[in-house]
């Protein structure tokens, strides 16, 4: 059982873990994808997605709109069509419209009354900008791909982390939805982890690089951990 006494703070992967980045993804992809008359399932889409992600997010750096634009660029690619500049662009103007899950923000506003709380996200700067107000929680740091010049996994990004926020790595506590970018790297640099294992169209692993990993503690959603911090910070 994960000792929750022993951490002082817990740093979030945001996409997906605390936003709703399927449907925000969906919003957007749909109907480029409708608009040149293409099917695919959901499932097959989001693996896609996540190989194409993966492809983009590799060197040199670029900034998570680029990606985003690759990413659309490589479905008409991968699928036979020549997307418009528009739909190009759709998915990264999507971003300001991906909404927390319903239980993101109450968690949250738990966890802070005991804990510090930061983010890591391979995210740009302006783009978590338009997420921020809707989370509603005071984050200490948010380390972002484009300040640190590389994604997750990249230990980088973690280490900038632990930088800024000052505490041992056993004193804090990872929490993501990929295994991949989030519970593996975290945990080579001494970090405990929570995977957030939400309901999906791609169950297990959603618009991610599909790898074996364990993580300290599963849960389904952030109010189950929430409720398992807050039990044991009160015992």
């Amino acid at each position: 059982m994960l000792d929750f006494t022993r951490f002082q703070a817990i740093t979030f992967d945001c996409y997906g873990t605390l936003v709703d980045w399927e449907t925000g993804i969906f919003s957007a992809l749909r109907p480029v994808l409708n608009s040149h008359n293409q099917s695919i399932s959901d499932s097959a889409a989001l693996e896609l997605y996540g190989e194409l992600e993966a492809s983009a997010e590799t060197e040199p750096f670029r900034t998570y709109r680029e990606v985003l634009s690759e990413v659309v660029r490589g479905f008409g690619e991968r699928l036979g069509f020549t997307p418009s500049t528009a739909e190009v662009h759709s998915l990264a103007d999507s971003v300001a419209n991906w909404m927390p899950f319903p239980d993101t923000v109450s968690a949250l506003k738990q966890l802070q009354s005991r804990y510090r709380l930061s983010i890591i996200s391979n995210i740009d700067d302006d783009l978590f900008a338009t997420t921020r107000p809707k989370l509603e929680a005071q984050f200490d740091h948010v380390v972002t791909a484009q300040q640190a010049r590389s994604y997750k996994p990249s230990l980088n990004n973690f280490r900038i982390a632990l930088q800024r926020i000052g505490l041992p790595p056993d004193r804090m506590l990872h929490v993501g939805q990929s295994v991949f970018h989030d519970v593996i790297p975290a945990q080579s640099l001494g970090m405990a982890t929570v995977w957030v294992n939400r309901p999906s169209r791609r169950p297990g692993v959603g618009a991610v690089k599909q790898v074996a990993g364990t993580p300290d503690l599963e849960v389904r959603d952030l109010a189950s951990l929430a409720h398992a911090a807050l039990d044991a910070k009160a015992s």
